[in-house]
């Protein structure tokens, strides 16, 4: 493996460091995107249970909010369990893109690396052509710097492209995921405040 880094040249470290932290994140946000610790699966029938006992402290409220990002969004509700529907949705709303900003955490840097990781790879090519014109002179073409000089054109295209889809295979994946988590969220939030709006008429 060494003896492929050295055959691509210095340009392959780039890329080397840019998949050290693409691998890092990537495997970061699937410990933290875990359906069970975004959405509790019983959270929102603990909550109603709560609201219903009359039980609404800050301490639960607090407790709630730090347990997960849809605890933040419902005790954001339970705030405002006695404002108008309104006030209370728009709570949940103001709740919701706080929480949609952290789960975004670290996804523009991956989507960085994958857009990236090619252009990279592209400058090792480039950065390889270069070595491969400085062989030729008048006496004839020097053979070892030729073929160095292609070792490091093709060696880092490849690696660029090799780190590059799978980094934006992640990427759309964790974007749709996190979409998907606060539409989710909402929609309990909503029918958390349609249970508190409508045991009030």
């Amino acid at each position: 493996m060494l003896a492929i880094f050295q055959a691509a040249g210095w340009p392959i470290w780039l890329l080397l460091i840019a998949s050290i932290v693409a691998t890092a994140l990537i495997i970061e946000r699937l410990l933290t995107l875990r359906r069970a610790r975004i959405l509790p699966p019983n959270l929102l029938d603990e909550v109603t249970r709560v609201y219903r006992g009359g039980n609404i402290t800050p301490e639960i409220i607090e407790k709630l909010e730090t347990s997960s990002p849809l605890g933040t969004v419902l005790a954001a509700a339970l705030r405002n369990v006695n404002a108008p529907r309104d006030v209370m949705k728009e709570s949940i709303e103001e709740a919701g893109g706080g929480v949609a900003h952290t789960l975004e955490r670290f996804l523009t840097t991956l989507g960085t690396i994958a857009t990236l990781a090619p252009l990279m790879g592209l400058f090792g090519t480039v950065v390889g052509m270069i070595e491969i014109f400085g062989a030729q002179n008048p006496t004839g073409a020097n053979p070892a710097q030729l073929a160095h000089g292609i070792s490091v054109a093709l060696y880092n295209t490849g690696f660029g492209l090799a780190i590059a889809m799978p980094t934006l295979v992640f990427y759309r994946h964790f974007r749709a995921l996190v979409d998907s988590f606060v539409i989710q969220m909402e929609q309990q939030a909503v029918r958390f405040v349609d249970v508190v709006h409508g045991a009030r008429n």
